[in-house]
């Protein structure tokens, strides 16, 4: 049966590699981000900036409208405005907070009435080792990260009873634009990572695919790291 998947940052990147993922698998893809760009094959697209719950709101009152209830969420969309702690600026921080972790709790609770109606779905947040590793100059970014954790858990409790899972996927150091511009850093993390290579990004868009599948229905509240085994034991 055809799923209704809602996937956010999904013009590039992660967000990108998960979209094909579930349109290989012949489901209905709708695609958020704020370009409103979207791989080939999506149902539907939306020019969404996940900090504003209004326009979060709108954005999947029309998805329902048009496809129905929404069996998968992938709460992808994130920034980093990286820098020192002690030179952050407030919009540094406000920034990441609102989009890495504001955005992910607007696009769940838009979605959540329709996966409770239905008494079944999956919310699935795209987390990161780095809260857990300690990376220098990510204070905002771990902070949201970490934020999502403790997002996941709460939410999980609460809509169990309704067959709904909650899970973060937690990548390492995986092959996108934003990692291309990191330069010699990129090969010092590199170095770090005990299977000796960045991961791609289908090796997370395949994780989240396995948490969006009935195979693991009976799993919620995790963190799955995906990482090579850079922040083992998180």
């Amino acid at each position: 049966m055809t799923r209704h998947i809602i996937v956010t940052g999904a013009s590039r990147g992660i967000g990108a590699a998960v979209a094909r993922h579930f349109l290989s698998l012949g489901d209905t893809v709708v695609a958020l981000s704020r370009s409103g760009d979207a791989p080939e094959g999506c149902a539907g697209s939306f020019a969404v900036d996940v900090a504003s719950s209004q326009a979060v709101n709108e954005a999947v009152k029309a998805a329902i409208a048009e496809h129905g209830p929404v069996d998968v969420l992938v709460a992808n969309a994130g920034i980093t405005r990286d820098g020192l702690a002690m030179r952050m600026s407030d919009e540094q921080w406000r920034d990441v907070l609102g989009t890495n972790l504001d955005g992910a709790f607007y696009c769940a609770r838009a979605v959540l009435s329709s996966m409770i109606r239905a008494r079944s779905g999956r919310v699935i947040f795209m987390g990161s080792v780095s809260p857990f590793y300690g990376v220098p100059g990510q204070a905002n970014y771990a902070a949201a990260k970490a934020g999502l954790v403790g997002l996941a858990r709460s939410l999980a409790r609460e809509v169990a009873s309704r067959s709904i899972t909650v899970n973060v996927v937690a990548p390492g150091f995986i092959e996108t634009e934003m990692t291309s511009e990191l330069g010699a850093t990129s090969e010092e993390m590199t170095a770090l990572i005990p299977m000796g290579h960045m991961g791609g990004v289908d090796d997370i868009a395949g994780v989240v695919g396995f948490l969006a599948s009935n195979s693991a229905a009976y799993l919620t509240g995790q963190v799955i790291a995906v990482d090579g085994g850079l922040a083992m034991g998180l």
